[in-house]
This record gives C-alpha cells, structure tokens and sequence, in this order.
C-alpha cells in the first residue's frame, strides 16, 4: 500500500470527521440536561396516561386501519376526533377537501389569543397536529393514533386558557402512501390555505409516532452511519427533529422541554433530505416557509411494529407517553412567552 494511497485514506477520514463535528456543533448541540433517573407517575400524569390510552384503543382498537381504502373508518376517525374536540368545550372546525371524489377533513380547534382583534398585526400562531390516518394495512395504534391521542390531551388542558400566541390543535387526513411528501396530504392542503391567508405561524409542532419506548441495548438505530456517535443506542428517550432553517426553533423547543420533562429526549436539526427527517406533517410547512418541528419516538429506527399489521394499542408504554405529552404542555406554555 502506497504512502499516497495512505495519505489519501487519512485525508478522506479526516474530512468525514470535520463533517461530522460541524453538523454536531450546527445541528446536534441542544441545550440542557437530561433527568438521571425515572420517578413514578404522579396522580396527574396518571390520569393523562389513562385518557392517552383510551384514545388510542379508540383509534387503532375499535376503529382500526383508517385510510382512503377504508374511507368510512377514516370518517369514522374524524367523527370521534370533532367529538372529542367538542366535549372539552371547543369549537372544531373541518378543513376540508376533495381527493378521488370524496370529502377529506383536516379538523382544528383555536384557541384564541387574549390580545386585541385591534393589532396592526394578527398575532402569532402556534400550530400542533398529527395526522390521524394509518397506513394500509396496519391499525396504526403508534403510527399514528399516539400523536392524535396526544393533541386531543393538549387542546383540553388549554381549552380554558388564553395566551399571547393563537394554539391551533390540529387533525390531519390522509400523510401516508400513496399521499406523503405530496401536496394531497392533508397538512398540505391546511399549510397552503394558511399561507394563502397570511396566518401568522410563528411554529408548528408536528407529533409522529410518540408511544414506544425500549430500554434494551441496542434497540435504537439510526438512519445514517455515524449518528450513532453522537447518540444514544438504547430507545429510552423522545426524539426532537427539525431542518436547518428550524434549529433555532428546535433548540428552543428541547430546551424548554428537558427543563420539566422527567423523560429523556434527543435532538437534531438536519438537512431535510436525511432519512427520516421529513416523513411527517411538518414537511408540509418547511415547504411553504413556516418553522416547524416533529416530535417522534423515531418510529421505525426504533419500533418493530412500524407499518404492520402488529401497530396495535398494547405495544404503547403509556407511562413514558404520557411523561412525553406533559413535557409538551410546558413547551407549548414556554413557546408563549417569547
């Protein structure tokens, strides 16, 4: 082996690691600390735990796989989450619109801003969906009847509250295949007449896949070599994922989210064609300029059930969900107050 050759190798390694270290300092780098150890639920969280799984079982249970080749199920999905909207107090509004013929709903509730309707200026919005379809052939109890299960929770401890920020809970049809990374998902439809409006969306956090968690070695993967150097190998924590443009956004988000949370959690913020990083509804904002994040459990780099036929309520840890989702009512209250 010639020294050339050699010096090549080295120049090679010595240029992946730079890449490395700067996406670790641009993108990798989040602030705060993670707890040290798990505490038992309190009663609260308890509660928020029970009510995680009852909407799930609903969902991925009784209702089950939910898409346009099940359309009467996926109404079926959208009913219960109007209904659950409306019975904590809210008005729920269906965006709608046409795919193959039939009606499709993106449903939201606002939670209206205490400022005055006399501002120069709309004041600013935060937007947290989920999309409440499954992908064929599966009941889709973490993919993704764990997000919807999660907004209907947050919209109903804000329900009575009033904050400088507009809060948009918002249900989402139709984000898997043959729909996703397309402009007939449904958060495609909501972020284009959004923009058409001018709504001022200062944020949009994206819940995917938010239900499983794994305290084995080696149960997290990732989806590019390397990562793994700079995470953790064991699925115990929630994932924070945005692009780029997002990183202020994420590091906000993380950062107020490990100053309650009694969960551990990882972010990135990485160019958007890296595996994984756009497969939800916050991809329908990126594109239209907005700032968004998604919150995941990392789904299938860490979930074996991930788009089968086994994605059913009983793989959840409801435990560390519900730990997920009071983390995110402290984000969403922090989010406000700058």
């Amino acid at each position: 082996m010639s020294p050339r050759f050699l010096f090549g190798l080295l120049g090679m390694a010595l240029a992946a690691a730079a890449i490395l270290l700067l996406l670790w300092w641009l993108g990798m780098r989040m602030p705060g600390n993670n707890p040290s150890q798990r505490a038992p639920l309190s009663a609260e969280e308890m509660s928020l735990r029970d009510e995680l799984r009852a909407d799930v079982e609903k969902l991925a249970g009784e209702i089950g796989e939910r898409n346009m080749s099940h359309y009467a199920r996926l109404s079926a999905a959208a009913e219960f989450i109007h209904d659950s909207f409306s019975r904590a107090g809210l008005r729920p509004r269906r965006d709608t619109y046409q795919l193959h013929g039939q009606p499709c709903h993106n449903i939201e509730v606002e939670i209206p801003s205490r400022q005055t309707t006399q501002l120069a200026q709309a004041p600013p919005i935060l937007v947290i969906g989920a999309h409440y379809d499954s992908v064929f052939g599966s009941p889709g109890a973490n993919d993704n009847a764990s997000g919807v299960a999660a907004v209907l929770a947050l919209a109903r401890r804000f329900a009575d509250k009033r904050m400088q920020h507009a809060v948009r809970f918002v249900a989402f049809a139709n984000e898997e295949p043959p729909y996703f990374l397309s402009d007939e998902m449904g958060s495609g439809v909501y972020a284009d007449r959004c923009k058409a409006r001018g709504d001022n969306i200062r944020a949009m956090i994206s819940l995917e896949t938010i239900g499983y968690f794994s305290d084995a070695p080696g149960s997290q993967t990732y989806p590019v070599p390397g990562l793994g150097l700079f995470y953790p190998r064991v699925g115990n924590f929630i994932g924070f994922v945005s692009n780029m443009e997002s990183r202020a956004l994420l590091r906000r988000v993380i950062g107020l989210f490990r100053n309650h949370a009694r969960i551990p959690s990882e972010g990135a913020a990485l160019p958007w064609f890296v595996p994984g990083v756009s497969w939800s509804d916050q991809w329908s904002f990126w594109k239209r300029g907005y700032r968004g994040v998604m919150v995941t459990d990392t789904a299938p780099f860490r979930y074996p059930h991930y788009h089968s036929a086994e994605d059913t309520p009983d793989k959840l840890d409801y435990d560390r969900f519900a730990l997920v989702v009071s983390g995110l009512e402290k984000v969403i209250e922090g989010l406000d107050e700058r």
